[in-house]
């Protein structure tokens, strides 16, 4: 079986760059490789459903920040499309997207359904050939052909494209041909808790601000307080950033927690000596600070050894600095992670070095190219890694449809 561009990995960034080679060159001839059953399987189940598309963040400098790996080659790629391209280009097939309150963009009718059937509608219509069950088992490059050996059948071409997002078999096979595959550890994970400060407090947040002992890594926003721990955007950023560093760790630190980000411990202690004097009458437990919701507030209260019935002018100087440091550097023991929801992130890939990201084409073999997270790129949730998929697959079409 023969033809121009072979694309492996039926997902959200092999379906763009087949679309967009197309739409450039219709002489091609164009086949999607897919080793399940169905196509853009992650795409149907992302955003609990919905497919959170992209992020309303339009100035590429700004968009590099939320990916921990990534940031400094996207640069460029996000100068010649970004999330403001991704929108037109939807908008321009009847796809409109809608912003949340936190930047995340869905199409607005809420279904992925509604992106599956655009990317499918748009294969048919410029007569890309989809071919599922098609489990790839080796592929080497002959006289400036590549050959590629399936579960099905063999197939040849010129333009190899591969996209089959953290596959561990397609690592192996892109090892052999001189390039280097860092590593895989997860990203995007949740930490696993267990303290009595926090049990039974599950469905709880607080703005707050976390560091990773013996390290460098520290992240701020809402941190939620689950079953198994802590999670919420702020957890979220710190196992992105420290994925190795985590991993490495083998998932067994400490972290501490800051409650109220705009004290250190030092002006927390000055706070509340003024307090103990302006609300001397009232009991402590009773009258939460901070806007810190009301049971967490008396946990802390209650794990710096106060009694509920305590008053603030009944409270001794240890007491004191024992809940400034409850409130604004309180160390938890982490004993594991759990996965973040069904949309799991790995931290890993074809090494960054070996792309020319002017044109996504490998550094080491003419006419092989790569888009999405078969790289060693991946960000925050928040429509990003999406983005990372539109960016690399679009410039890797315009490559190779005018090549």
């Amino acid at each position: 079986m023969k033809y121009d561009v072979i694309i492996v990995g039926g997902g959200a960034a092999g379906f763009f760059t087949a679309i967009n080679i197309a739409e450039q060159n219709k002489k091609l001839k164009i086949a999607i490789l897919e080793r399940g059953k169905d196509v853009l399987a992650k795409v149907r189940i992302s955003g609990g459903g919905r497919c959170n598309v992209t992020h309303a963040c339009f100035d590429p400098k700004a968009l590099t920040q939320f990916y921990p790996r990534g940031e400094k080659e996207l640069l460029g790629p996000f100068h010649r499309f970004c999330s403001g391209d991704t929108i037109a280009w939807f908008a321009d097939r009847s796809v409109n997207l809608k912003i949340e309150d936190d930047g995340r963009m869905f199409p607005d009718t809420d279904s992925s359904e509604t992106i599956i059937n655009c990317f499918l509608q748009e294969v048919k219509r410029l007569k890309i050939e989809i071919l599922t069950g098609v489990s790839v088992q080796g592929f080497c490059k002959k006289e400036n052909v590549w050959e590629l050996n399936t579960s099905k059948s063999n197939y040849t071409c010129t333009h190899l494209a591969i996209t089959t997002g953290s596959n561990p078999k397609i690592w192996q096979l892109i090892n052999k041909l001189a390039h280097t595959i860092v590593p895989p550890v997860p990203s995007l994970f949740t930490f696993n808790i267990k303290d009595s400060r926090i049990k039974g407090l599950m469905g709880i947040a607080a703005k707050a601000s976390i560091k990773v002992k013996e390290t460098k890594l520290e992240a701020s926003g809402p941190l939620l307080i689950t079953h198994w721990g802590m999670s919420g955007p702020a957890i979220l950023r710190l196992s992105a950033w420290g994925a190795r560093i985590l991993a490495d760790k083998n998932y067994q630190f400490h972290i501490v927690v800051n409650w109220v980000p705009q004290h250190n411990t030092a002006s927390m202690l000055e706070d509340l000596q003024k307090i103990r004097k302006a609300e001397a009458k009232k009991t402590v437990s009773k009258h939460k600070l901070y806007k810190l919701p009301n049971r967490l507030w008396e946990r802390i209260v209650s794990a710096s050894s106060i009694n509920e019935h305590v008053k603030w002018a009944d409270l001794n100087n240890s007491q004191l600095h024992t809940l400034a440091n409850q409130l604004t550097a309180a160390t938890y023991q982490v004993n594991g992670k759990s996965t973040f929801k069904e949309e799991f992130v790995t931290a890993g890939g074809v090494d960054l070095k070996e792309i020319n990201f002017k044109t996504m084409q490998s550094k080491q073999q003419e006419n092989l190219y790569f888009a999405g997270e078969v790289l060693n790129i991946d960000a925050i949730t928040g429509g990003f890694n999406f983005q990372n998929a539109w960016t690399t697959a679009f410039i890797a079409a315009q490559t190779i449809a005018n090549k």
